[in-house]
């Protein structure tokens, strides 16, 4: 029984996630042979102050890349 797991941060919509581990499911289905019933897919999503990238947490990333007018 394959088990995927998927971490990221917080703020895609249901629709999105639904989409990703449907999407997910069906390329190990087709990759490694396993039935679909079988497939795990388990999205974890996390706060942004969080998610830590060296010493800066996400939130403080977002934050400087609004002041600096950065999408």
């Amino acid at each position: 029984m394959p088990i995927v797991n998927i971490t990221l941060v917080e703020g895609r919509d249901d629709a999105t996630l639904k989409h990703c581990i449907k999407e997910v499911a069906r390329t190990v289905h087709q990759t490694l042979g396993a039935p679909l019933a079988t497939i795990r897919v388990i999205v974890q999503q996390v706060p942004a102050a969080h998610w830590g990238v060296g010493d800066e947490t996400r939130d403080e990333m977002d934050a400087k890349k609004a002041v600096a007018g950065k999408p």
